[in-house]
């Protein structure tokens, strides 16, 4: 029998508990933790599906791309906790995020659970008192374009990985994976660091003087700085006039301008320092000076902004923008729209006549309109919640570390969007030296600009990329009050050389923003392509740049050979489109999957392209030709230059072994030019030292590079003499890495056995007897003691320990060795197990746990930025996904065959609400054929019943489906 409550379903606790405050006590709000159910993997299909048409990609392509969906194994216990609420219940009301991703797991839960209660879509853009009243008003039905839209973005995004990354796996390196964008976006990367290869310096000279208006005496009077513009009525050239090959561009030499050399400009300092040679002002100019505010932030510019002025990740950003939406202080954070409702342009614009007076609120509202095509989504900008804005000392009082950096950045952001521009003047003065001894004439320029009134300037100022040519010397500076026609002094001039500098490497932030420009990706996408291409090491980070890795350069490289249509940018942007327009209920979803698919009279089709691919070079892809004798070569342990050598060993078809020589560790592709991989080539190479004999047995210990780094080895001296084919039975020699802080070329006899002796015994605990050991780890330096571990502080400690200082160690608690204390953060109790939480130190990094739970902290996140309300955000998503289920070898199946079962198609519910009959039923394997009207579109049925396997694999299928799961690894990105 129905309930007496009401039971609303949100995306995470920290939202269940805001919106819970404001709903009272007749409803019961419960958290799905995201999706609760997704695509299944093939190699978990039932087994009468595995060999079906399911089995490729858990979708049937041949039936209107129907996909196969399963309950996640960790989110079964949600489930069954979602459906014991809702036996209490008198209706559900399914309140996850307005845009598609929150529609796809609004429409996913009401498949699950299949409520015989009225069901209501409930949807907000901010979570407030005043929105969550308006919502439960203004319910309606599940928006079924914008499911199919999500929906044909993750099909799209399994048949683009699952066949394109097979591919990657045999001609580059196993585990790589390929994206529908992210392989767009690791191809910005690659393309940018191309040009800083290609990229030719230039070098030119230019003078700067400082100039003063008294004109005789050691007082100069005012002075101020001035930077040469021309000498001889001809422009001087600065770094923006070369071109990437390090020519002047043909515009600059068709205006006529000269690129000084160090000579001339030495030689011009020499000919104004001369007495006698006239300094006037030949032209001043003053104009109007006029700046606007920036507008609202969108999803993009958050994240740019964030980058620049507080230093943040993407990840970071977005983590700290959910909690301040999830607990009530901004408004929805994915959103490509910068405009503002009229309730929050009154609120900004009372506060900024509050705060900075009222002559700093323009007399009319500021409106802004999105440039990016296709917005959609949320059709508001990132603002501070509510009709009134918290400032940030208010809110200070609930935020700290990360979220409340952010939200003041939001607030500054949107109060300043509202106020009026600043005012002010620009003066150029433009100044006329010589002629000179040699009969030359010199102009040098200089502007400064003077802010009258600062307008949105009193709340917030917009941060600025790195730029390649920076602004010229003497610019924005203070000038004091000149004439026409004035005379002037030369205080001191000097001649300065520059060098042209390729074009920045992408941030986080400018490759966001290059993204949005081309169209690729969506709000809710951004992070997750820049984390998916780093996770999967085509991406690292040096400072703030993004560097490629040389086998992003192959994946590139073979994506753009091969499936050249795939990865064009015009292409990928137009799939977005595409997509849009699923969500907006004007294109087909199986129509347009079937097109991209199968091809149309424009596109060849995916599956047509893979289908006929070819011979793939793989030897070519992954070889990059530096010069005409060097090649680097990126190899399955590594990239390595290749070069003839003409003393290597001939094998049977005559071609001699070449010379390999290994790349520094930590080079980035753009520093690999000619001349430095000539100087690796030329340099002695590293070859075995001996550095003695082991007393004990008389074996030669040798000093070597291998393939994996530096080490030291024990052999028999006559097989280090004459080495010989090695027995298969005969003992490996012992071997040992030396330590980062040691040098291959140094390491001495005493040394060297040390290291091969080790673990090494540091004594025996005299209160448990057991022998204390200090060794060597996957995972750094660390002591042992039976089966008890505590880590070092670094690989010497091994050598250098004592036993009492190893005691020591043991008495701290575990991991004491990095942190004074076991905790790094306390807070109160969970809300769930009722346990205190803490924040601790692990060998795997810090991570949340409250004794019972443990939960690691995302990378991007530091630990002061944890707070108690995340901390429990983190445990609960833990707790959703269960325990880590142990892999169990696969065993043969009997011989008997197990009968295939038909999935009978389950009819749907009686509909009790409106939204419930709008919905359409989608089952697991069978989707039924599509009809539309004007009034509603009723797509296929899916079911998510997860099947048993009726049989297991035989020791064949075990092969194969060991190959299907690999793809698992491979893990295609998930666009949302």
């Amino acid at each position: 029998m129905p309930g007496t409550k009401k039971l609303v379903i949100v995306e995470s606790p920290t939202k269940a508990k805001t919106i819970g405050a404001y709903l009272g006590e007749d409803y019961e709000v419960i958290a799905s933790v995201g999706h609760i159910r997704d695509l299944a993997e093939p190699s978990e299909l039932p087994a009468e599906l595995k060999k079906g048409p399911f089995g490729k990609f858990a979708v049937d392509v041949e039936n209107d791309f129907n996909p196969y969906y399963v309950v996640a194994e960790n989110k079964k216990k949600t489930v069954t906790d979602l459906k014991r609420a809702l036996k209490t219940a008198d209706e559900v009301w399914l309140a996850t995020d307005e845009d598609r991703e929150g529609e796809a797991i609004a429409w996913h839960l009401l498949e699950v659970l299949k409520p015989k209660v009225p069901v209501r879509r409930m949807v907000f853009h901010e979570i407030t008192q005043e929105a969550i009243e308006f919502a439960k008003n203004n319910t309606r039905d599940i928006d079924v374009a914008l499911v199919d839209a999500q929906e044909t973005r993750r099909i799209l995004d399994r048949l683009y990985g699952y066949d394109l990354s097979p591919v990657l796996w045999r001609k580059v390196a196993p585990k790589l994976s390929a994206g529908r964008v992210q392989s767009a976006a690791t191809r910005l990367v690659v393309d940018r660091e191309r040009e800083r290869l290609a990229f030719v310096s230039a070098s030119y000279w230019d003078l700067t003087g400082i100039f003063g208006t008294a004109l005789s005496g050691p007082d100069t009077g005012e002075t101020f700085s001035a930077r040469l513009a021309r000498v001889d009525g001809h422009s001087v050239a600065t770094g923006r006039d070369y071109d990437d090959l390090g020519q002047l561009t043909e515009k600059a030499r068709k205006a006529g301008v000269v690129s000084l050399t160090e000579a001339d400009a030495q030689s011009l300092v020499t000919a104004l320092r001369a007495s006698g040679v006239p300094i006037r002002v030949t032209s001043l100019e003053t104009k109007p000076h006029t700046r606007r505010p920036a507008a609202p932030f969108t999803t993009s510019t958050l994240q740019q902004e964030a980058s620049r002025k507080l230093r943040f990740t993407s990840r970071q950003t977005m983590s700290a923008a959910q909690t301040l939406y999830e607990r009530g202080f901004i408004t929805y954070m994915r959103t490509d729209s910068p405009s503002l409702s009229g309730q929050a342009i009154n609120a900004a614009r009372t506060q900024a006549a509050a705060l900075y007076g009222a002559e700093t609120v323009p007399s009319s509202p500021r409106i802004y309109k999105g440039k990016t095509k296709g917005a959609q989504e949320a059709h508001e900008a990132i603002r501070p919640a509510g009709d009134s804005f918290r400032t940030p000392q208010q809110a200070a009082a609930e935020l700290t570390g990360s979220e409340l950096k952010l939200y003041e950045l939001i607030w500054k952001r949107t109060v300043a969007s509202q106020m009026a521009d600043a005012k002010g003047s620009t003066a150029t003065v433009t100044l006329s030296a010589g002629p000179t001894g040699d009969d030359r004439v010199a102009e040098f320029t200089a502007s400064g600009t003077v802010i009258t009134f600062r307008g949105f300037l009193l709340a917030y100022e917009e941060g600025v990329d790195e730029k390649r040519h920076t602004a010229a010397a003497g610019s924005d500076e203070k000038l004091p009050n000149l004439t026409e026609g004035q005379n002037l002094a030369l205080a001191d001039i000097e001649a300065k050389g520059h060098e042209t500098l390729p074009r920045p490497r992408y941030t986080e932030a400018s490759l966001t923003k290059k993204l949005e420009e081309l169209g690729i990706g969506r709000p809710s996408t951004y992070t997750a392509i820049i984390s998916t291409i780093m996770d999967r090491g085509y991406v690292s980070k040096r400072g703030e740049a993004l560097v490629p890795s040389w086998i992003a350069f192959s994946v590139v490289r073979l994506l753009e050979e091969h499936f050249t249509e795939l990865v064009e940018y015009d292409f990928t942007a137009s799939m977005e489109d595409d997509l849009d327009r699923i969500a907006a209920g004007t294109e087909d979803r199986n129509a347009w999957l079937k097109g991209f698919y199968f091809g149309t009279d424009n596109h060849p089709g995916l599956r047509s392209i893979v289908d006929n691919l070819g011979e793939i070079d793989a030897r070519a892809i992954n070889s990059i030709v530096i010069t005409d004798q060097i090649t680097l070569r990126i190899g399955k342990y590594g990239p390595y230059l290749e070069v003839p050598d003409p003393a290597g060993a001939v094998a049977e078809d005559g071609s001699v072994t070449p010379r390999r020589i290994n790349l520094p560790e930590g080079m980035a592709p753009d520093e690999l030019t000619a001349e430095k991989a000539q100087a690796l080539v030329d340099a002695p190479p590293v070859v075995d030292r001996v550095v003695g004999v082991n007393p004990e047995n008389g074996k030669h210990i040798l000093a070597k590079d291998g393939r994996f780094g530096p080490y030291v080895t024990e052999v028999e001296p006559e097989a280090e003499e004459s080495p010989a084919k090695k027995s298969k039975t005969a003992p490996k020699p012992r071997t040992a890495s030396i330590f980062k802080s040691m040098d291959l070329a140094t390491i001495d006899l005493d040394t060297a056995l040390l290291l091969l002796n080790l673990p090494r015994v540091v004594g025996t605990d005299p209160e448990s007897s057991a022998e204390i050991t200090a060794q060597n780890g996957r995972y750094g330096a660390y002591l042992k003691k039976g089966t008890d571990t505590r880590s070092l502080p670094s690989e010497d400690a091994i050598l250098t320990i004592d036993l009492a200082g190893a005691v020591e160690l043991f008495a701290q608690p575990k991991y004491g060795a990095r942190t004074a204390s076991s905790a790094l953060k306390e807070f109160a109790a969970d809300p769930e197990s009722g346990k205190p939480i803490k924040v601790k130190d692990g060998r795997f990094g810090p991570y949340v746990t409250d004794g019972v739970t443990n939960a690691t902290i995302p990378k991007g996140e530091s630990v002061d930025e944890i707070t108690f309300e995340r901390a429990v955000e983190l445990l609960a998503i833990k707790r959703a996904k269960g325990p880590v289920k142990k892999r169990v070898p696969a065993k043969k199946a009997p011989a008997k065959k197990a009968p295939v079962k038909k999935t009978p198609v389950k009819k749907a519910p009686a509909a009790t609400t409106t939204a419930a009959k709008k919905t359409p039923a989608k089952t697991a394997t069978t989707k039924t054929a599509t009809t539309k009207t004007a009034a509603a579109k009723t797509t296929a049925a899916k079911t998510t019943t997860a099947k048993t396997a009726a049989a297991k694999a035989t020791t064949a299928k075990a092969t194969a489906t060991k190959t299907v799961a690999a793809r698992k690894t491979a893990a295609e990105e998930s666009a949302e």
